[in-house]
């Protein structure tokens, strides 16, 4: 933006200006003049035309005398400020109402042609030069047995009506000075309610294109630009806090694959240059396997999760058995529960239960959660894994009586990598992705997982599931 947003709006507001008075100055008199002028002669216009028909015509006729109509149009002359005269077709001036009746000295008035209005019925000039300034002219004929035997004449002076006219110009200044002042009101609305946020949403864009993603500012406004700065606020943050999960990321792969790798390392190095004796080999080649089937475990969860968070996924969904599934993962735990003498107990709804989801991926969300719950259980306990129908969904539990979750851990479980302090002196060779990959494996089938726990008492994790159609199948009567 560099201030040319701003310096564009200001020239527009000038220029506006500028023509508004240009307009104003050049345009506005003309047409002010022109419509008085026309006004006045309309009504100059109707007045000569009473006069003709009802005073003028009978001077003609021997009907009325002379005397009368100039008394007449005296009166009538004082009321339009104006001059009246009844002039023959020759330019004989029959009555002037500036000027006593004068028969015996005929006055004659040059060059006299009615029809210098031009289709008109009035004109502006010096009639015929009987004035020294430019006066509004008006002719009405005054006919008589279908002739026309004169005409009335209205004469008003054109200083009157640019008297007028400069009194509606200076209204018309005030006014549209008042309207670019006005206007300013524009401007400052546009400083402080767009171009200020604009330019700290500016300012905040280029701090994150330099890599500040922690950079915060405040936009105070309900409109859009307060919306386009929480987005931005929000975007700015959402990406910060993936880079810190990235780094974060980074350091844990890091941390659990530089452990197992120094270990075997070591203890290979330490077989090849004698410092284990042959005798011990098979001792430590079965340490070195163990930390080999470490590394294999973090690279497959590692691989999973990169397929579970890869967009356009598809789930391989079907009808499947729920309970059968939860009877051979609790079977694949028999050798774990009996070193630490640990029970599992199967709760299930029915003999079947048809949920439709993703086979492979929930066994592998039910496995870990079984495993997690040996990991933390304490010698001689009880896990117990129970099925719950409710309103067409079907909840899984799994719940142990280990050492529990504190409270303020457990919003943080579902993170990759993640391990509690309590966690970390008896899962000596977990991941903590676990948890993760069960998360995002639910979150795909869109459902929910929720945790509840007790710090020295257990844990109880439980995720819901869609049930089948082949259930009501099964319960129709044949």
């Amino acid at each position: 933006m560099r201030k040319t947003l701003y310096l564009k709006f200001v020239l527009a507001y000038f220029i506006f200006a500028v023509f508004a008075f240009i307009a104003v100055t050049m345009f506005v008199p003309s047409m002010t003049r022109e419509q008085l002028v026309r006004e006045k002669a309309e009504s100059l216009y109707a007045e000569a035309t009473l006069i003709s028909e009802n005073y003028a015509s009978g001077l003609y006729t021997s009907e009325i005398s002379l005397e009368e109509v100039k008394t007449q149009l005296d009166s009538l002359a004082v009321y339009l400020n104006s001059v009246i005269r009844i002039i023959n077709p020759s330019g004989r001036l029959v009555l002037d109402t500036d000027n006593p009746i004068n028969v015996e000295d005929a006055v004659i008035i040059e060059n006299f042609d009615p029809t210098i209005t031009k289709g008109s019925y009035y004109t502006v000039d010096k009639f015929f030069g009987q004035y020294q300034n430019n006066v509004l002219s008006v002719f009405a004929p005054i006919t008589s047995d279908y002739k026309v035997k004169g005409y009335v004449v209205i004469n008003h002076e054109m200083s009157a009506i640019e008297t007028s006219c400069n009194n509606i110009l200076n209204i018309s200044y005030i006014t549209l000075v008042i309207t670019i002042l006005l206007s300013v009101i524009i401007l400052i609305f546009f400083t402080e309610m767009v171009y200020a946020p604009l330019t700290k949403i500016t300012y905040a864009t280029e701090q994150y294109a330099s890599g500040n993603m922690h950079y915060e500012f405040q936009v105070d406004s309900d409109d859009e630009m307060g919306y386009l700065a929480a987005c931005l606020n929000y975007m700015a943050s959402e990406i910060a806090r993936g880079e810190d999960d990235q780094k974060k990321f980074v350091a844990n792969v890091s941390h659990d694959f530089r452990s197992p790798l120094t270990s075997i390392h070591g203890y290979l190095e330490a077989m090849l240059d004698g410092t284990i004796p042959p005798e011990l080999h098979e001792k430590y080649l079965n340490i070195v396997l163990n930390e080999t089937e470490r590394l294999t475990k973090l690279t497959n969860s590692l691989l999973t999760l990169n397929n579970l968070n890869t967009k356009g996924m598809l789930l391989d969904k079907t009808d499947f058995d729920i309970n059968q599934v939860i009877r051979r993962v609790a079977a694949t735990f028999e050798g774990s529960c009996r070193q630490k003498n640990i029970a599992i107990e199967v709760i299930l709804t029915g003999e079947k239960m048809y949920v439709n989801a993703d086979k492979g991926k929930i066994e592998q969300v039910l496995y870990n959660l079984t495993d997690n719950a040996i990991k933390f259980s304490h010698q001689n306990s009880v896990i117990k894994i129970e099925t719950t129908e409710k309103k067409n969904k079907l909840f899984i539990s799994v719940k142990d009586a280990g050492i529990g979750i504190p409270k303020e851990d457990q919003k943080l479980i579902w993170d990759r990598f993640y391990k509690s302090d309590l966690s970390r002196g008896k899962d000596k060779k977990g991941t903590g992705l676990g948890l993760s990959i069960v998360k995002e494996i639910i979150n795909s089938h869109d459902e929910h997982i929720n945790v509840i726990s007790t710090e020295g008492a257990g844990s109880e994790f439980i995720f819901s599931l869609p049930q089948s159609s082949i259930n009501e199948e099964e319960d129709d009567p044949v």
